[in-house]
């Protein structure tokens, strides 16, 4: 063998695969080249050009609130969005991703609050403001480096926010259409009120959680002639038995409901009668221990409307009424109405023209209209430990034990809120048809997954009037006014647009800083006294409604948009939430939804199934995993989920995520090593000339792609990470 055959590399004579792809991925440092690379080059903007004379596809972004860094529910849906608008520009369709915030309201204003802490007691409506500003456009700020750091596309130098003020203006003029169309009305009707946050909040802003209230049963003694109930009760004491979990809503008692179809017993229980439903009886007997009762007579109710009972602690009294919302799961088959603190009762309180009373002041706090003085000043809630004693002492407790059950909760301070009467502003659902309007355009828009419709049309169908109005300083005023002079209030289309243009300039602000005068057209009458002295109301908008209003605010104005979006894609919770109040906007408007289709996601949850939250022990900042090991690794996990259920997380997920990737990864640098003295014009064999395998493998790849594809149309990521995977 010749010396130089002994010193020849045998390596040389292997054809191996070689690439620059390198093994090791370094994400971490990787990205941020990566993500200025694309800005740089400005690959989103040049995409779009591309497409800029093909079909538009929209997807309309949810705004998320300005307060606080961003958490795994807002990666999750930011991500989702971003596969759906690049598929569509890989495909040829004009997809422009315009991000927006949320930055109205109490999640802002609560924030504040906490900052300002004692120093808010001396500020005023427009520092409080002015300080809400500054916290929305900061946070803005930190999750729009937050989102880009995720990788995604979109309109990052020209987001649309709700508190710019052309947003600004056209919540207000979105207002003023629907007070154009009627739809809007003020009235004094129970609401779910907030204690801590002293304001009025939507159904979409209550969380329901387990609370322990009293449950009672009261009994309401007859002050009619017993033989008008029936002939077998002359000379006896009769009363009727009530239940309730809410003691401190008997001061505002003002009747008892019995449903009109019921059949009602007399029960004999020696030293007096109790009058309860036939229905219930065997409950009754049970849960309040009745041994020695028996029944006297069964009474229709028919004989018993109009009849009358003392109060058990006041000087009223209370007559027997009919109400269809009297039922026989629970209770007694009477119901203690007090329309200041009940949706049904408010309704049949409406009916029967009774007093709508309210003896409970922002604060939770009785009021001297309580009626008993021992009450007054006592919160609520802790009053109601007095009054069972009071009931008790007098002879009117019949029995009183703890009761668990789901009850509303502020989904901002997390405390129980109550059912307060109060002077606020409402959308009518019945005005215009909008109930029937919006349940019909429910209908006929696309839900994924499909039970989203049945979730938002429940939901819709029972709702209650949109309570609109909220008693806090952040926000865009309704820009009510009331008369000096007669107490009318005056909310007038065209007040609210002639306002709306001191707000294009100057930002909501422009209300605040203004007086009545100055903010009305000159010489503005009261159409009920003529008078011209105002005083303005300083209530703001339900964030919702402005939320609710984007189509209008962005979609309507910006042209690389469409007017109605093919697609919003949310959370679950928003079918009560932005699903839900932009619905009701747009078909009270526009008189169709803003939405061809409406995707939902799931919770992100812990490996047990519990929420993962800043609050769990094994909660790990993604800043921190994006830090260490890249934002890939999050988009992977994105996509490997089943989104229509709630997604898991923890650092087993991630540490398997890791291994899928470097196969990926790894897959992809031995075809680019085959691939490196591939030249296509050279080398491409036509598809008849390929061998077997050839065509087999080819064959393969066209399945994946179609199958891909459809995956993508259907919005089924998870499909796609599994198929290569």
């Amino acid at each position: 063998m010749s010396e130089k055959q002994e010193k020849r590399d045998y390596k040389e004579t292997l054809n191996l695969p070689q690439t620059d792809f390198p093994m090791k991925a370094n994400l971490a440092q990787k990205e941020p080249e990566l993500l200025n690379f694309w800005e740089e080059k400005k690959i989103y903007k040049a995409r779009l050009t591309q497409n800029q004379n093909k079909e538009k596809f929209t997807l309309h972004d949810g705004p998320p609130y300005a307060n606080g860094s961003i958490h795994f529910g807002h990666i999750l849906n930011k991500v989702l969005k971003d596969f759906i608008v690049k598929y569509q520009n890989l495909k040829g369709n004009f997809s422009a991703y315009v991000p927006g915030w949320d930055c109205h309201g109490l999640p802002i204003e609560h924030q504040v609050d906490k900052e300002l802490k004692k120093k808010k007691l001396a500020q005023d409506s427009l520092s409080i403001r002015k300080a809400c500003r500054e916290y929305a456009r900061r946070f803005v700020n930190i999750q729009k480096e937050e989102f880009k750091r995720l990788g995604i596309f979109g309109h990052w130098e020209d987001p649309y926010l709700t508190m710019n003020y052309d947003y600004e203006a056209t919540i207000a003029e979105e207002l003023a259409t629907l007070v154009e169309k009627g739809l809007v009305y003020k009235g004094a009707k129970p609401v779910h009120w907030c204690t801590h946050c002293r304001t009025a909040l939507a159904e979409a802003e209550v969380e329901y959680e387990q609370h322990v209230s009293p449950s009672i049963y009261v009994k309401f003694e007859s002050v009619s002639n017993p033989e008008t109930i029936s002939k077998k009760l002359k000379d006896r004491k009769v009363s009727y038995l009530i239940w309730t979990t809410t003691p401190w809503t008997l001061p505002a008692n003002v009747a008892l409901a019995i449903h009109p179809k019921f059949m009602y017993v007399a029960l004999d229980m020696g030293d007096e009668v109790y009058l309860v439903a036939e229905g219930l009886l065997d409950q009754l007997r049970q849960k309040l221990n009745l041994q020695e009762e028996r029944i006297l007579d069964r009474i229709p109710a028919s004989q018993l409307e109009g009849l009358k009972a003392k109060h058990p602690f006041l000087n009223r009294l209370s007559p027997l009424i009919f109400s269809e919302h009297v039922t026989l799961e629970a209770g007694t088959g009477i119901v203690h109405i007090a329309p200041g603190h009940g949706q049904e009762d408010y309704e049949v309180g409406q009916r029967y023209n009774l007093p709508n009373l309210n003896p409970v002041d922002p604060s939770g706090l009785f009021t001297k209209e309580v009626g008993v003085p021992a009450y007054e000043g006592q919160f609520v809630l802790k009053a109601n430990h007095q009054i069972l004693e009071d009931l008790k002492n007098s002879g009117h407790l019949i029995k009183y034990q703890e009761f668990s059950h789901s009850y509303p909760h502020c989904w901002r301070c997390k405390k129980p809120v109550i059912f307060r009467s109060t002077p606020q502003y409402f959308i009518s659902m019945q005005k215009n048809e909008l109930r029937s309007k919006a349940l019909e355009a429910i209908r006929q828009s696309e839900w994924i997954p499909h039970w989203g419709r049945e979730r938002i049309y429940g939901m819709v169908e029972k709702r209650p009037d949109w309570c609109i109005s909220r008693q806090r300083s952040w926000g865009v005023p309704i820009m009510g006014f009331q008369c000096q002079n007669c107490q009318h209030t005056l909310l007038d289309a065209k007040v609210l647009r002639h306002i709306a243009q001191g707000f294009r300039q100057n930002g909501a602000d422009y209300y605040f800083e203004k007086e009545a005068e100055e903010l009305l057209p000159p010489n503005t009458r009261c159409p009920q006294c003529q008078a011209t002295s105002w005083i303005k109301e300083n209530d703001i908008l339900d964030v919702w409604f402005d939320s609710g209003v984007s189509f209008a605010a962005v979609l309507e104005k910006r042209e690389e948009l469409k007017d109605q979006a093919d697609l919003y894609l949310e959370g679950s919770d928003q079918h009560r939430g932005w699903f839900h109040s932009s619905l009701l906007a747009s078909v009270a408007s526009r008189d169709r939804a803003p939405y061809k289709a409406v995707l939902t996601h799931g919770f992100v949850v812990d490996k047990d199934g519990k929420k993962y939250s800043k609050s769990a022990k094994n909660y790990t900042p993604p800043e921190k995993l994006i830090k260490a090991s890249g934002a890939e690794l999050l988009r992977l996990w994105v996509a490997a989920e089943d989104y229509r259920n709630d997604i898991r997380f923890s650092n087993e997920i991630l540490a398997r995520l890791k291994e899928s990737y470097r196969k990926i990864r790894n897959t992809a640098r031995f075809l680019l090593g085959n691939l490196q003295d591939f030249d296509p014009v050279k080398h491409h064999i036509a598809y008849e000339k390929r061998s077997q395998l050839d065509r087999w493998a080819y064959g393969q790849l066209q399945g994946l792609i179609k199958k891909t594809d459809q995956a993508f149309k259907n919005y089924e990521f998870h499909t796609i990470y599994h198929t290569l995977n």
